[in-house]
């Protein structure tokens, strides 16, 4: 036994001499990766973020907001609006821009239960679904239509008036192009009988903003729009909206560029969604408490137009 490697080596020297085996070069093994935890303790790699969050931290001793702890937030009273603040747009705003904030969440809070949202939400939870799911039925429907306005509005307000267009001229470029003017007109609301929540957006903003040349222009639309129909008045999404975009460009805490694009992103959106989302989850809870069976449309409010004959 001792003698076998010996044998091997001989038989292989004479078969590789015989022209039987072809010796091939010797491969380099290959390198084996360094251990990633090791190598990035000692800096020499780093891994790419899965995502980038500049908004909020919890890895520290306690949660921040834009780089404010949760502490200071409440020991300052930031409050709903102030947290707004930091989380969508990063920046301590000032007291007045936080109270219009937190007016806009409580005129938005909710309408009755005859709108679309109201409507879908309650019916939903009638079907016996869950909160979540009665609440997103709801926010579903917010768009062009109802109640997603805000951003439409701005964005039409605010270029017209960069423009230097005059109501009477954005107005009639409107009727011209075949385009809505959102944020203009209501189903009930009218002239002869105004919006309350238009009313105090109007007096509030006036009181405490120190410039509104966007609502000032909102509400000059509104004299030519309603010298067609009294109901074509400025509309509480077309207040907001321009009221709003005032706060953005007035507040001096944003360029020009961010503030258009903070409406762009469908921030102004986002006020009534965080607001109405309130009366949705208020109705979820009505119909729950009152033991609401499920929903049946009346057949007698339904107009059946079927052919009669295929």
């Amino acid at each position: 036994f001792e003698d076998f490697a010996v044998l091997l080596r001989d038989t292989y020297a004479g078969l590789v001499a015989a022209g039987t085996l072809v010796p091939k070069p010797d491969e380099a093994p290959p390198p084996i990766p360094v251990d990633y935890a090791w190598a990035r303790k000692l800096g020499l790699i780093r891994k790419p973020p899965g995502f980038v969050s500049t908004i909020s931290d919890d890895r520290g001793e306690e949660l921040t907001y834009a780089g404010m702890p949760i502490s200071q937030v409440f020991r300052e009273g930031v409050g709903i609006g102030g947290v707004l603040g930091l989380l969508w747009f990063r920046r301590r705003l000032p007291p007045w821009c936080t109270a219009f904030i937190e007016m806009v969440l409580q005129l938005t809070a909710d309408h009755g239960p005859a709108v679309s949202g109201a409507h879908n939400t309650i019916v939903t939870a009638r079907a016996g679904k869950d909160l979540v799911s009665s609440l997103v039925a709801g926010l579903l429907t917010i768009g062009p239509r109802f109640g997603g306005a805000l951003d439409g509005a701005a964005q039409m307000f605010s270029s017209a008036y960069d423009a230097g267009l005059s109501p009477e001229d954005f107005v009639e470029r409107a009727r011209r192009d075949n385009k809505l003017i959102q944020g203009i007109g209501h189903l009930v609301k009218s002239l002869e009988n105004p919006d309350v929540r238009v009313t105090l957006v109007v007096d509030a903003v006036r009181r405490t903003f120190p410039s509104h040349a966007l609502l000032d222009y909102g509400l000059a639309v509104q004299q030519v729009t309603t010298r067609k129909k009294s109901n074509l008045i400025l509309n509480v999404d077309g207040a907001i909206a321009c009221a709003f975009v005032d706060l953005l460009r007035g507040c001096g805490m944003f360029t020009r560029e961010e503030a258009d694009e903070y409406v762009a992103m469908g921030a102004l959106n986002g006020l009534f969604i965080m607001g109405r989302s309130m009366g949705f989850i208020g109705h979820y809870l009505d119909q729950k408490r009152l033991r609401q069976g499920l929903y049946r449309h009346p057949t007698d409010d339904i107009a059946y137009m079927l052919s009669q004959s295929l």
